[in-house]
């Protein structure tokens, strides 16, 4: 059996250390690229058909606003299985105390019966929020093992964390 690293990530105008800063590649999208170069796991990358804004505030606020409605955006694309994955490596940034609802949708669309599940998540101070529980309650059938949660600003140095975590 393999590992795939599903994950969301949204570069543009983000929050670093009190500061709005414009980035090319996001934080989770750089913790999942070192993960992947860690475990040699599949790589997918969790993307709405309806992107956020690129502007953090609006982001922020479409985000909150998605949360509300329970919304589940549609992704622009799935995997087309994950029959031969027996582990999961779910990444995402901390919204608003959990998992950006894209997430949502990707955890609703498969069976996780007998798989692992470790989620890792990036953030400017809030952790893992309670993401960890949101995911064993759609996932009921998933052992869920305990999440690492990554200062954003310092994902890029995040490899060690990652690597210890990984095991």
């Amino acid at each position: 059996m393999h590992a795939l690293i599903a994950y969301f990530s949204r570069a543009d105008e983000n929050y670093f250390c009190g500061a709005l800063r414009t980035v090319s590649v996001g934080n989770t999208e750089i913790a999942a690229k070192l993960l992947q170069e860690i475990t040699g796991a599949d790589l997918f990358k969790i993307d709405p058909i309806q992107p956020y804004s690129r502007d953090y505030n609006e982001c922020i606020a479409q985000a909150q606003e998605d949360q509300r409605r329970d919304a589940r955006p549609e992704l622009k694309t799935y995997p087309g299985s994950l029959h031969d994955y027996d582990t999961i490596y779910l990444g995402y940034p901390n919204y608003w105390g959990t998992m950006p609802m894209p997430v949502f949708t990707f955890l609703e669309k498969f069976d996780f019966t007998g798989k692992t599940i470790k989620p890792f998540c990036t953030h400017e101070g809030s952790g893992m929020g309670r993401s960890e529980t949101d995911i064993q309650r759609l996932c009921p059938s998933a052992k869920v093992e305990r999440g690492l949660a990554i200062h954003g600003s310092s994902a890029a140095k995040a490899g060690p964390a990652l690597k210890k975590w990984a095991k």
